[in-house]
């Protein structure tokens, strides 16, 4: 490798600016490669109707089973290219524009296309401008889950009418595998659904408890689900087990209830009510909630400062309102990229408790477990960033750093006795 002797050392490539480097010239042929593909297409319509043919069908066919024989890929896959190519040429050139640049990967305008394109087409210019800001900014797993949420929030208006057409369609399905196996696919209301997950896995973890259990995580929570489908209770698992109920958290912005329906919410500019985990819910699905379901835990926020209307503090181990806090205010594992359910998380002192670190808001966010190991265990480094609302800073052991924002931000409200408080 050629190496300038008048740079300093610091100042030269390391080995992971070099895949960096790379990683953006495939990005940049990549989008090279699909004007080109758009470009054969149009030549080989051009060539058709300058030679009386009109089956635009056939001659797509065509050039699909060429494209798929010069790149040795199935023909399915030459398609996909195909219309992929037409898409970011010529109803997203901006998308394009960035994959030229190196702003974005393939993947990201892939994700981006597919969820913008299938949009009413109302919707589809509220969601295309920032969804290309978030996927300049954030890695592929975060941008997917953000955009996600972008989506539902534009189109929240329209949720209840949405949900009620697509909750006719629950069902379940058995679907044979190998060796004796099988999957079975419950296709119902996310709100249950992620309800069920929450108290599958913990009452897997409270059976894995038991001295001797073996079972990996997921072995656990699939017996623990059979048992309860199969024979109705989990007899066969300890006592601890069978109490356990589904905990999951509902963001309801107050003013939200004092709507009759979603259209005349977003009308006033009111955020939608959410699930962790799922994203906006239909409105009658959230007064339900709101209103007592057992399981779940409600969390009525402020109209102007969104500021949550409970919780506490203090010593080593958070106090359970303010663990809640915690994970209600990130929603994910502050890990870079990292999609975890925060409840499904620790909760980590960002300064060591051994080291000084209090027990309070501004020294806590969740982890899951594989970063918690990375955070503790490697050179990784990661601090709160004043002021930020929650924000975590990592700091990599090549001196790259990584900010991380939560999902959504307690107000700091300041005190004339008492300086800063989070409360």
């Amino acid at each position: 490798m050629f190496t300038d002797p008048a740079l300093p050392d610091q100042l030269l490539p390391d080995e992971l600016d070099l895949v960096v480097e790379a990683a953006d010239m495939m990005t940049v042929i990549a989008a090279q490669r699909l004007v080109r593909i758009d470009a054969m297409r149009r030549e080989a319509l051009r060539d058709a109707t300058r030679n009386g043919r009109v089956l635009t069908e056939v001659v797509e066919r065509g050039v699909r089973l060429e494209l798929a024989a010069a790149l040795r890929i199935t023909e399915h896959a030459a398609g996909d290219l195909l219309g992929f190519a037409e898409s970011l040429v010529h109803s997203y050139p901006a998308v394009l524009t960035s994959m030229e640049r190196a702003r974005i990967t393939e993947r990201h305008a892939e994700i981006l296309v597919a969820a913008v394109s299938v949009l009413e087409p109302e919707f589809r210019e509220q969601v295309l401008e920032p969804g290309l800001a978030l996927a300049e900014a954030e890695p592929v797993g975060t941008f997917r889950r953000k955009l996600r949420t972008l989506i539902d929030t534009v189109r929240s208006a329209t949720l209840t009418e949405r949900y009620e057409r697509a909750v006719t369609k629950r069902r379940i399905v058995a679907e044979p595998d190998d060796d004796g196996m099988g999957w079975l696919h419950l296709y119902g209301p996310m709100v249950a659904i992620n309800a069920a997950q929450a108290r599958a896995t913990a009452m897997a973890k409270v059976v894995k408890a038991v001295d001797g259990d073996t079972r990996t995580l997921d072995q656990a929570r699939a017996d623990v689900v059979l048992d309860l489908l199969v024979d109705g209770s989990v007899e066969a698992h300890p006592v601890e087990a069978r109490g356990v109920r589904a905990t999951v958290f509902v963001t309801v912005p107050v003013l939200a209830l004092l709507h009759e329906s979603d259209a005349s919410r977003a009308a006033a500019g009111v955020d939608p009510p959410v699930v962790e985990g799922i994203g906006p819910i239909p409105l009658p699905v959230a007064r339900e909630l709101a209103g007592g379901a057992p399981g779940w835990t409600r969390v009525l926020t402020h109209p102007e400062t969104a500021m949550v209307l409970s919780v506490g503090r203090d010593q080593y181990r958070p106090p359970p309102a303010l663990a809640k806090l915690v994970k209600w205010r990130a929603d994910r594992c502050m890990g870079p990229g990292c999609g975890m359910p925060a409840s499904r998380c620790d909760v980590d002192h960002n300064v060591d408790w051994a080291l000084g670190g209090s027990t309070e808001l501004t020294n806590l966010g969740p982890l899951c477990e594989g970063h918690h190991t990375v955070r503790h265990h490697t050179d990784w480094k990661i601090e709160q960033v004043a002021g930020s609302g929650g924000a975590i800073l990592w700091t990599s052991p090549a001196g790259r750093q990584y900010l991380v924002k939560p999902e959504r931000t307690v107000p700091v409200f300041r005190s004339s006795d008492h300086g800063d408080a989070p409360f």
